[in-house]
Formats: structure tokens, sequence, C-alpha cells
């Protein structure tokens, strides 16, 4: 299992065919089956891609203490296998600039919120996750004023949109002031309309607790 550059466990989520090895392309007639938690980040960007892209997949819930996970492999591996549509840009500069803004999110600012970090701060929890993730908005902010149109990078839904909408709910979550951050926050708004977004939000997911559907 691949885990976040700092090591810990980000998410339980995984990807695997229905027979279960992960090899190859998907065949069209196979259906894959992802292990997931419904208010993880990484699964969240995964489902987005997977609805995106249109593929049928099962969905098998894992408790988030109870295992690690998949990061942006997974959208990758997606990318290669199913490139329709795509989900990153096929100008090499936009293609380097989703790929930084997305790499920021993931490895910049989701990782300081991870539970087993947030764990090991106790009490001041809180305070620790508003304080990185303003200081990563702060930055993404400074670049989507660079690369963004209707979305993160231009008008398409790029791989960069998949990795912001996740972050942003986490920032509601921990109260973070979003005021100081427009672009994010027009970004956000507008992606959240899309079905894509929709259906894959961890209020509708198979696990989610029943007083936090929606």
């Amino acid at each position: 299992m691949v885990r976040s550059a700092e090591g810990g466990s980000c998410s339980a989520c995984r990807l695997v065919r229905a027979e279960r090895p992960l090899c190859g392309a998907m065949a069209a007639v196979e259906k894959p089956l992802l292990f997931s938690y419904f208010r993880s980040s990484c699964s969240w960007r995964v489902r987005i891609a997977l609805a995106l892209k249109g593929i049928q997949y099962d969905q098998h819930p894992v408790h988030l203490t109870q295992d690690g996970g998949l990061q942006l492999a997974i959208i990758e591996y997606l990318e290669e296998t199913r490139p329709h549509p795509p989900l990153l840009p096929k100008d090499p500069l936009k293609r380097a600039q989703c790929r930084m803004i997305s790499d920021h999110i993931v490895s910049g600012i989701q990782p300081l919120q991870n539970l087993a970090v947030l764990q090991r701060v106790g009490d001041g929890k809180l305070e620790w996750a508003q304080h990185f993730i303003a200081r990563g908005f702060q930055a993404l902010e400074l670049l989507l004023k660079e690369t963004a149109g209707r979305y993160s990078v231009g008008d398409e839904v790029t791989m960069a949109d998949l990795c912001l909408v996740p972050q942003v709910a986490n920032a509601d979550r921990f109260r973070v002031d979003m005021t100081p951050y427009p672009t994010l926050s027009r970004i956000n708004q507008a992606l959240l309309q899309l079905e894509a977004f929709q259906v894959s939000h961890p209020c509708r997911q198979p696990d989610t607790p029943p007083e936090l559907r929606a």
C-alpha cells in the first residue's frame, strides 16, 4: 500500500479489480472494488474521479483508524487506463500547474490534519489544523489566481479540483474562515454544482453515519 510522504496513513482507500489483483488495464466488463472511508479526503478524490469517468464500481467501507491508503496513485492509474474524460490538461504548462496544485494540497496541507497527527497533537488539534490549513490556503489562493478559469486550472475539471474540494470540506470541519480565499471559495462552489462531486460527497456514502447523511 502507498502511504503519504510523511509516512503516516491518510486514508482507508484502495482500488482493486473485481478478482483482486491490481495489474493491467481494467476490462470494460470488470467492476473495480473501492475500499473507502466516507470522510477520507483521499477516498473522496478517487470517488470523484470514478464518477467523472463514468466508471461503475462496488464500494467496501473500511474504517479510517483501521487501515491506511492510496493517494494520487489511484487517480493516475485511472488516467492511464481510462483517459476519457481527461483529468490532466493536454497543455504541458497546465499539466505542470495541475500537478503543482494537487501536490500542494495532498502533500503540504492535508497530511497535517491526518488522524494520527491530530491524535498526537491532543487538546490543541483545532488550533493546529486551523493554522496549517490557513497557511496552506494562503499559498493556494495565490496559485489559483494565476491558473484558474472557471475551475482550478482553466475551464475544465482536472485532478487539482479533485484535491481542492475535499480539502475545503476539511477546512469547514475545522471552522477555518474562508473570507481571505475568494478564488478558492468560488472554485469550490462551482465544483460542488457538478454531479460527480455531489454523488461522491461524504454525506452520501454507504458508511456515512445516519446523522451526517444528506
